[in-house]
């Protein structure tokens, strides 16, 4: 007795793989971005290893997607990974995060200086508004919305200077620099927005030139404290 075979028709099988693929693309990127968290957070911290089956059993997932998340993050220069070591979170060295706070340092200085000479009204009341949002997080200890409010910050600024390469420039790199700008402490939190307001006064009288300055050495003070936090870890 010949038993029928049924063949999907292309289409539902297509159809049926784009959804797989949604899937794994979807866990994937929630993967990462709590990974992403938890180092951002402090909760992991720099050098700590990074294990692919504890992670995936904390999570409830397969390892592949843990996998993935982490190769993802070490694109963005947030975790290492090492042949037989496996992934930890990344250490920057002093002479790295000299290097990439130099660049920061003197892009965000060309932001803050072509939105003071652009004078944007409706951008300077977005930056207005951020800020005051950014003083009452940090009293309630809201870290979560202080590191979306410090983007919001930096972006608004970058979209306000009005150089599409810029802005560009800037998003990538913020990924590249995030080790460097995540709260080490409520002191530097704090400090991190009184920088922003003395920024945004220097952009509201539009003193270039003045803003230029303040937000260069706000990316310093930045690298500055990390790596004051590194050198305390280590004494």
């Amino acid at each position: 007795m010949n038993i029928p075979s049924f063949n999907l028709p292309n289409s539902l099988v297509d159809a049926d793989n784009r959804r797989l693929g949604d899937q794994h693309a979807s866990l994937f990127a929630v993967i990462r971005d709590q990974l992403r968290e938890r180092i951002l957070s402090g909760e992991f911290h720099p050098g700590d290893r990074l294990v692919e089956g504890k992670l995936a059993s904390e999570l409830g997932v397969s390892r592949i997607p843990v996998r993935e998340a982490l190769r993802e993050l070490a694109s963005e220069g947030l975790v290492t990974i090492e042949p037989r070591r496996g992934a930890s979170v990344a250490v920057l060295s002093a002479e790295i995060a000299y290097n990439m706070a130099e660049v920061r340092a003197t892009l965000e200085g060309l932001n803050a200086k072509l939105a003071a000479q652009r004078q944007d009204p409706a951008n300077i009341e977005k930056l207005q508004t951020i800020l005051s949002q950014g003083h009452e997080a940090m009293d309630a200890g809201n870290l979560e919305l202080l590191k979306s409010l410090n983007r919001q910050f930096h972006e608004t600024l970058a979209t306000m200077s009005g150089n599409i390469v810029l802005t560009e420039l800037m998003r990538s790199l913020r990924d590249r620099t995030a080790l460097l700008f995540a709260p080490s402490n409520l002191q530097r939190i704090r400090q991190n927005w009184e920088d922003h307001a003395q920024i945004l006064n220097a952009v509201v009288a539009g003193n270039s030139d003045l803003a230029n300055l303040l937000a260069t050495q706000h990316v310093h003070n930045a690298a500055k404290a990390y790596q004051d936090a590194q050198n305390g870890e280590k004494t």
